[in-house]
């Protein structure tokens, strides 16, 4: 998904350590490298301070471990920085969004990056990460489930499963 006039939107400090959380914490994941991890903690301790930053940073780091055990698909994700979404990253946004808001989005979300199986622990750990940003004041602007229907349908082909 190309943002193009919507990059103000990652530009709000919730939103972006949701996505550049997600983005550095899964890269360290992936990579084995403690950079990715670093570049969250820098964002994190800029944005929160020190004690919060690492108050958020267990959280997030629950999240991204969950769901990559619990993930239907591979989870795929933009580089740092970037103003496009992937299907994964959306979902997250309007998961975490969802869960702060307490909205429909929420099971939408789940339904298509969780096995069915296992969408109460990533919804747990979804909860855990939602929570904590939102004590933290950091909190999401709400995604209407309409937008993510919408993603799916144009990631899928048109047809949703």
């Amino acid at each position: 998904m190309d943002v193009g006039a919507n990059d103000v939107y990652l530009e709000r400090q919730p939103e972006r350590l949701v996505l550049e959380g997600y983005r550095r914490w899964s890269a360290g994941f992936e990579t084995g490298s403690i950079t990715p991890w670093e570049m969250a903690w820098d964002l994190y301790n800029e944005a929160l301070g020190h004690q919060d930053a690492g108050v958020a940073l267990a959280s997030l780091s629950q999240y991204v471990r969950t769901l990559k055990r619990c993930a239907a698909c591979p989870l795929r994700s933009y580089p740092y920085d970037s103003q496009h979404l992937c299907v994964e990253e959306c979902l997250t946004m309007g998961l975490i969004a969802g869960l702060q808001h307490d909205v429909d989005t929420v099971e939408l979300c789940l339904q298509h990056i969780t096995c069915p199986q296992r969408c109460e622990e990533v919804e747990q750990a979804a909860a855990n990460f939602a929570e904590t940003l939102k004590s933290l004041g950091q909190v999401m602007l709400p995604v209407p489930s309409h937008v993510l229907t919408d993603i799916l349908k144009k990631s899928s082909g048109g047809s949703m499963h």
